[in-house]
């Protein structure tokens, strides 16, 4: 039997861009250029319509665990300290993840009562490719197994601790690997937006009870952007071809050897990593864990949000 309650309140775009109030725009047309993603160009009205609102509950959201944070350190009769409040934002491979990251880095560092903004990708917590040959997976690169989970999490808690200069391992797109004795720092900030593919996926329950943390227990909010997977593969395959003409060119690059190809073989081979690779991590992996959001931005074709869903409290 299926249930007909919904945890979530949904709004129409219509709907939701009403919710902006008087929150003012504070991006400069330049700014939206350097937001935008490879293949998804950030409108004015996207911002206006959909991440200004957005931006004005987080901030609401913020607030609130400030307080929160205040009354417990009063009962107990200490303080710990400034406590990060922590957003993930999951969803496919070519969602368009990066570009909200970014956005909502930009717009909510513009609010007063927090105005230090990171933000880190679960990118750098995969294993070298090294590793992943050794253990057979490189063609699961982004599925939960080819990360390393456990130094994600110490990171993780880290940085709710309060602790300063907290490291992740720096990963390139260019070389599609970790950068050997790179990394990108943390250092107590008043909001960190975690960016990756599987970061709401539940750990499995142990029989015994043990305490068994996973990566979404260190969220105070959490953001899932959802699509149609036959425009997702459109996506993929439009960014693919466009980095061909571009960042593929250089010889230094690990898919430089996709230079080479005809632009129908590359189109096929495009088609061909999405299918088995991509859109099996989405269905296995990805596409079950939306519902463990907060919030869900639901995109329809050029990125445009048609609807947004709100966990209610």
């Amino acid at each position: 039997m299926r249930l007909q309650y919904s945890p979530y309140r949904k709004f129409s775009r219509a709907e939701w861009a009403g919710l902006r109030a008087d929150t003012p725009m504070t991006l400069a047309p330049d700014e939206l250029d350097e937001l935008s993603g490879v293949i998804e160009e950030l409108r004015v009205e996207d911002v206006e319509e959909i991440y200004l609102p957005l931006s004005r509950l987080l901030n609401f959201y913020v607030a609130a665990a400030q307080e929160l944070h205040a009354v417990s350190a009063k009962f107990l009769g200490h303080s710990d300290g400034k406590v990060p409040f922590i957003i993930g934002v999951a969803g496919s491979v070519a969602v368009g993840k990066s570009t909200t990251a970014r956005v909502l880095r930009a717009l909510l560092a513009r609010w007063p009562n927090h105005p230090r903004v990171d933000l880190m990708t679960t990118d750098g917590f995969l294993y070298p490719n090294e590793e992943l040959e050794r253990r057979g997976i490189m063609n699961r690169k982004g599925f939960p197994e080819s990360f390393d989970t456990a130094r994600l999490l110490d990171f993780l808690a880290n940085v709710k601790s309060g602790r300063g200069d907290a490291q992740a391992p720096m990963y390139s797109h260019f070389h599609y690997d970790i950068v050997p004795n790179k990394f990108t720092r943390t250092d107590n900030p008043d909001i960190l937006i975690v960016e990756g593919l599987n970061v709401l996926q539940p750990a499995r329950l142990p029989k015994g009870g043990e305490a068994i943390p996973f990566v979404s227990d260190f969220f105070d909010f959490s953001i899932y952007l959802d699509a149609d997977p036959q425009l997702l593969e459109e996506w993929y395959v439009t960014r693919f071809m466009r980095l061909r003409s571009t960042a593929f060119r250089d010889p230094g690059a690990y898919f430089h050897r996709y230079v080479q190809l005809s632009l129908d073989e590359a189109h096929a081979r495009a088609l061909e990593i999405w299918r088995t690779i991509n859109l099996k991590n989405l269905e296995e992996n990805i596409l079950p864990t939306r519902q463990r959001a907060s919030l869900i931005l639901t995109k329809s074709a050029q990125h445009h949000v048609t609807s947004v869903a709100l966990r209610k409290l």
